[in-house]
């Protein structure tokens, strides 16, 4: 696994940082793909969320909601989808005041296998979505691979997953679905 931290300053707006994790998956680039993209099904290595969309294409909403339903954790847009290749969204924690940021899921075919690369931009620096960001670039990358070539989530992802059950009755509020409507869009810049 690889990760690499890049922070960017603008004088005009509040700095940015860009993180990237990046993992080689002895598995064919379409069965990665398809584990990364499925919907209405409990993801490991997104945190035991499930994926809601209205469809796989750019302009759609994406929601990452509890396995109840209840609570949804990010939420974005798709920008960008080319199987089996990229895609990528506006990406926001329901549960911070952050601002938005974007995340892209790249494969690439290579001798062995596929390269999975996880790229997380436009991140506000010092916030709760950079601390909360950084932790997660290496479990999705580490739980993605173990899903896909052994059927199971890491170790970490199974107590996460646990942990998160336990721990529900702690959600904010706001983090409630009906907060958080199909049909409202994410911009790439700013926040909700």
């Amino acid at each position: 696994m690889n990760a690499k931290t890049h922070t960017q300053s603008n004088t005009d707006a509040p700095p940015t940082t860009t993180q990237v994790s990046q993992v080689t998956i002895k598995a064919p680039i379409q069965q990665v793909w398809d584990t990364l993209t499925q919907e209405g099904k409990v993801l490991p290595f997104f945190f035991g969320t499930v994926m809601h969309t209205t469809s796989l294409g750019p302009g759609a909403p994406i929601r990452m909601r509890t396995p109840n339903g209840k609570y949804t954790g990010v939420v974005g847009d798709i920008l960008e989808f080319e199987p089996p290749h990229k895609y990528s969204m506006t990406f926001k924690f329901t549960n911070f005041d952050d601002g938005v940021c974007k995340v892209t899921h790249e494969l690439r075919e290579i001798d062995g296998g596929t390269e999975y690369t996880l790229t997380s931009e436009a991140i506000p620096v010092g916030t709760k979505t950079e601390k909360n960001m950084k932790q997660g670039g290496e479990i999705i990358t580490k739980t993605l691979k173990a899903c896909v070539e052994t059927g199971k989530p890491t170790v970490m992802a199974r107590f996460i997953m646990v942990m998160s059950k336990l721990m529900a009755f702690t959600t904010p509020k706001q983090c409630l679905s009906e907060n958080w409507p199909m049909d409202r869009k994410t911009p790439l810049e700013g926040s909700y």
